[in-house]
């Protein structure tokens, strides 16, 4: 069964960059559509992006649209969120998901989550 590790989180000063990993073991990647959350205590659950199955389409939150970037390395069975112009509300810790449908394209549901990584952007 697919299993999911995040790593990359840590400390950066606001406008600062961060790459996040999320490595897949016993299956592809290739064949889910796979989300990056973030969750910070008390307040809910926000999908930051997602990447359909085929790669043909992706799904960015407002709040972080054209500073974020989600890929794919099929070779490395790796999923990627490339994090830019950080700033100190972006602070969370990040979950990388497995499912077979982006929210956008109707998916409601996740086979496989991670443990999650944290990000903390401050002075």
């Amino acid at each position: 069964q697919l299993h999911l590790v995040e790593s990359g989180g840590g400390t950066v000063q606001p406008g600062g960059s961060l790459t996040l990993s999320c490595a897949a073991a016993g299956s592809t990647l290739d064949a889910y559509a796979m989300t990056w959350f973030r969750q910070v205590p008390g307040k809910d659950r926000e999908e930051v992006s997602c990447l359909s199955i085929s790669g043909g389409s992706t799904f960015y939150a407002d709040s972080v649209k054209g500073r974020f970037t989600i890929s794919r390395d099929s070779a490395k069975n790796t999923l990627y969120l490339q994090m830019n112009s950080l700033k100190p509300e972006d602070t969370a810790v990040y979950y990388c998901a497995a499912g077979y449908y982006c929210s956008s394209q109707g998916g409601n549901h996740i086979e496989v989550w991670g443990q999650g990584t944290l990000v903390t952007v401050s002075l």
